[in-house]
């Protein structure tokens, strides 16, 4: 069997939750490392790159080899918006990369052959 490589799409934050369940379970079942795991957050969903209780979850799966990736058009939204916290970029955790628009780069995963997940 080829390497999988699996796109989780989050642009709910009420989806965080299940998200980090299904790539750990995921992790669990083809085993750290084993295949090539990216979870884009945008819309409201940044707001989670700020938030304490899952960021410890996030930064472990990282290790296990997650990628995790953060719209810059929704990072800027808010902040204009200023709906909530607004999450600046330079504020970021290191394992979070920002991307400028999540839906092209939802397009480019799924361009190179990634399965697309949406919790």
């Amino acid at each position: 069997m080829s390497r999988l490589k699996v796109l989780f799409h989050v642009n709910e934050e009420e989806k965080w939750n299940t998200a980090l369940a299904n790539v750990t379970n995921l992790f669990k079942d083809v085993g750290d490392g084993a295949a090539d795991v990216v979870v884009l957050a945008n819309g409201p969903s940044v707001k989670a790159y700020v938030d304490s209780g899952k960021l410890k979850v996030m930064e472990e799966l990282a290790r296990k080899g997650a990628l995790f990736l953060a719209c810059r058009n929704s990072l800027k939204k808010m902040c204009e918006e200023q709906t909530g916290a607004c999450v600046n970029e330079s504020t970021l955790p290191d394992f979070v990369k920002v991307v400028p628009a999540g839906v092209t780069e939802i397009i480019k995963r799924q361009m190179d052959g990634f399965a697309y997940i949406k919790p």
